[in-house]
Formats: structure tokens, C-alpha cells, sequence
């Protein structure tokens, strides 16, 4: 019971990392480590267990996201294409090789969460949304967000902020959709072929969806700052630790 109740409560945190300021898998991954889940499993069980997440968020924008209808669209086939393409590479990627490269994926992470700050303003409205690159960045998110994705929205946020010229609300409701369309591909194909830890899925699919319905609530009035920070911090000493145990 212990065990379900902190996976919930990282789940509830997770869900409302990922509407407010991204980097919610930094939260859940680790946690399930800790109890004794390998990583692999973790991994895949976090896909499954956070897709209600982004329902929750989108469900807190859905008034942003009816005026961007369009272009939703337009931008969830490569999203899709490229979630296909991680799922794949994911599947056929050993419990060994995983292992020896989470450790670089959670560290990248925390990085790219860190500098976020920085990297939105230079690259803010710089381009055409209609332009091939954020297609091909698009896709290449799908693939990371279908592969590991910790902080992959804040990828897709950064790539919005340079192409699409719109409010940072708007491109923060059309990024709640798009990651979750990444992971809920890879979740359907994990259901059947990985490891899912399904008592640990399930209780993060309750707890990370009403965390993120209350994260979309307050995404609009408070500072995502510390909580960007605090994630980040915790990663790399997740990141350092799991290295320690791969090299071991």
C-alpha cells in the first residue's frame, strides 16, 4: 500500500509538471526504480500510466485548443509518424543497452528543462509554422517522446516557440496534445509487447490525470520556475546514480 501510494503521488506530481512547466517522466521513472522496477519496465509502464495526463491538461485548455483545430492537425501526423518510429526502436532495444543509455536521456533532459528559460525567448516567433524543419522536429519529438520522453514537451514547446507565431498559452495547449498523442501510441503497442508493471500503471493513469487537470488550472497564474528546477535537480542525481549502477 505504501508503494501504490507514493506511485500515485508521483503520478499527481508528474501529471502536474507536464501541464505547467514539462519534465513530469523525471518524477514517475525514478520512482519506480527506487521500488526495485527495472528500468526498461519503468520505463514502458510510465508511457502507459501518463497518457491520462495530457487528457487532463487538454481538458484545462480546451477552449484554447478549439481556436487551433487546424492546426493541430497539420502537426499530429509527423508527431504520430515519429512515435511509431520510437516505439519501434524502443522494442527492439535490449534491457542492457537501455540501461546504459537512460542515464544520457535523463541528464539531456534536466538540461533542455534547465534552459528553457533562455531558449524561449531567442527562438520565439523566428519562423513559418508552415515550414518543413518544425515538421521534421515534430517528427523526431514523436520519436524521442515514443522512446523515453522525459521533457520531450519541452522539446515541443521550444520548436513551437520558434516556428508559430502565437501566444505562449496557445502553444502550451497545442504541445499538452501532441506529447500525449506520443504517448498514447507507444502506450497501446507497450500494453501488448513490454513489461508494463500494470499495478503501477493504473494508479498513475488515476493520479497523473487529475494532476494534470489541476496543473492546467494554475499553468496560467503561477511561476513554473521552481518546479522546472526542483524536477531538473532530482533528475541528474537520478541520472548519476543510474550511470553509477550501469558502470557497476
Amino acid at each position: 500500500m505504501l508503494e501504490l501510494l507514493a506511485v500515485a503521488a508521483a503520478g499527481a506530481a508528474a501529471g502536474f509538471a507536464n501541464s505547467v512547466a514539462g519534465g513530469g517522466a523525471l518524477i514517475t521513472f525514478p520512482t519506480q526504480v527506487a521500488l526495485g522496477v527495472p528500468p526498461l519496465a519503468a520505463n514502458v509502464t510510465n508511457t502507459v500510466g501518463i497518457v491520462p495526463a495530457s487528457v487532463g491538461g487538454a481538458l484545462g485548455y480546451s477552449d484554447l485548443l478549439r481556436e487551433q483545430g487546424r492546426r493541430l492537425i497539420r502537426l499530429l501526423a509527423p508527431m504520430l509518424l515519429g512515435a511509431a518510429a520510437g516505439t519501434a526502436l524502443l522494442l527492439l532495444t535490449s534491457e542492457a543497452a537501455f540501461e546504459a543509455i537512460v542515464p544520457l536521456l535523463i541528464a539531456a533532459s534536466c538540461l533542455l528543462l534547465l534552459l528553457q528559460p533562455r531558449l524561449t525567448p531567442r527562438l520565439s516567433h523566428a519562423g513559418d509554422e508552415h515550414s518543413p524543419y518544425l515538421t521534421a522536429g515534430i517528427f523526431f519529438s514523436g520519436a524521442y517522446g515514443a522512446y523515453f520522453g522525459s521533457a520531450v514537451s519541452i522539446l515541443i514547446f521550444a520548436l513551437l516557440a520558434l516556428f508559430v507565431a502565437d501566444t505562449l498559452q496557445h502553444l502550451n495547449a497545442i504541445k499538452i496534445v501532441l506529447s500525449g498523442s506520443a504517448n498514447l501510441l507507444a502506450a497501446v503497442a507497450y500494453a501488448f509487447l513490454a513489461p508494463v508493471e500494470w499495478r503501477y500503471a493504473v494508479t498513475i493513469m488515476v493520479s497523473s490525470f487529475l494532476g494534470g487537470r489541476v496543473g492546467a488550472h494554475y499553468a496560467r497564474r503561477i511561476p513554473a520556475g521552481p518546479l522546472r528546477i526542483s524536477i531538473a535537480v532530482i533528475g541528474l542525481a537520478v541520472a548519476a546514480v543510474l550511470a553509477l549502477r550501469a558502470l557497476g
